[in-house]
């Protein structure tokens, strides 16, 4: 089971979530209060209407598994004056701690920022928070120039990967490196798509001069990621059903995140994105299978694919052993 995200800033649970921040925060500074109604009249006012405080913003709440209510919190502020968006009042409550309802907040949050077309996402956090400090540090940020000068107050900015569809002379450009090296490593990191390991360099590079072939035919439509230096981070091919009854039909195959970049979001990016392309170009439905029980389940999940089925001893994995396969589709529009 997974955390439960939802957005929704008139939650009747919201205004406690906040309070409770809020109290901490207090605390911590060395300001406490004794309740909600003696906060700073900023922060009160967004405990009291937490709909009309974040009416420009973006209000997630998570939900941790088996729960009904929920214990967490975070708010994308929108950008302004050409500034890239903030996140604040990330908030667990203790009783729901380490069951990384922090994370699956922070992942939404900065799913969403990123489908906005910011570059870039940022936030501050005390010094003094340990534990948040290295989750945002494990999620890609990085600290930068504080554009807030209060002393303990540390300032970190994310950049975000940015996704572009790539030509045939685009795909066979990066055939013989960055879209090798991303299936070299997926395959060596134990994913089943379609090889054995060791993957040969050459022998990767020669699957995806094929798939530019592809590209060339307009069967098979390519989207990659590229980081802050300009290197790959992921990719995901969306391939069209070759027969005359299946014209509504498209396939995602191939979705592929370096180890570096994961856990930051990018599968679903690059997921969204090629289903937005398969929605716009007329499509109504699309499959794909994974290797049953593996990460990329939770991913299609949490991405509202439904599971239509597990077929027993279907693929080997890249140790040659065989796994079951489970198969999803998702309707479009």
């Amino acid at each position: 089971m997974t955390a439960r995200i939802e957005e929704n800033r008139s939650h009747p649970r919201l205004p406690d979530l906040l309070a409770a921040y809020h109290l901490v925060n207090q605390a911590e500074k060395g300001t406490a209060v004794e309740s909600a109604d003696r906060l700073p009249a900023v922060y009160r006012a967004e405990v009291e209407d937490p709909a009309g405080a974040f009416a420009d913003d973006t209000v997630l709440l998570g939900t941790p598994p088996g729960a009904d209510l929920p214990a967490g919190c975070v708010v994308l502020k929108a950008p302004y004056e050409g500034r890239a968006p903030e996140i604040k009042r990330l908030w667990v409550a203790p009783e729901a701690r380490r069951k990384g309802l922090a994370k699956a907040l922070m992942t939404e949050a900065l799913r969403r920022a990123a489908a906005s077309g910011a570059l870039a996402v940022r936030l501050t956090v005390w010094n003094w928070r340990e534990e948040p400090l290295a989750l945002y540090r494990a999620l890609g940020f990085e600290t930068v120039a504080s554009w807030d000068e209060r002393p303990d107050l540390v300032c970190l900015e994310k950049p975000f990967d940015v996704i572009e569809r790539l030509t045939p002379d685009a795909v066979r450009t990066h055939a013989v490196t960055g879209l090798a090296a991303l299936l070299v490593d997926a395959v060596d990191s134990g994913a089943s798509v379609g090889f054995l390991a060791p993957l040969a360099a050459h022998q990767a590079a020669a699957w995806w001069t094929r798939v530019a072939d592809e590209a060339a035919e307009g069967v098979r439509d390519v989207w990659a990621a590229h980081g802050p230096d300009g290197g790959l981070t992921g990719v995901v091919t969306l391939v069209r059903a070759g027969t005359a009854n299946g014209g509504h039909r498209g396939e995602i195959a191939r979705l592929l995140v370096h180890r570096s970049a994961r856990g930051r979001g990018l599968g679903y990016r690059l997921l969204a994105t090629a289903e937005a392309h398969a929605a716009a170009s007329g499509l109504t439905l699309l499959v794909l299978d994974t290797q049953a029980d593996s990460p990329a389940e939770r991913l299609y999940r949490g991405a509202g694919w439904t599971a239509a089925g597990t077929i027993p001893d279907f693929a080997a994995d890249p140790a040659g052993i065989l796994r079951a396969t489970t198969l999803y589709y998702k309707r479009l529009g």
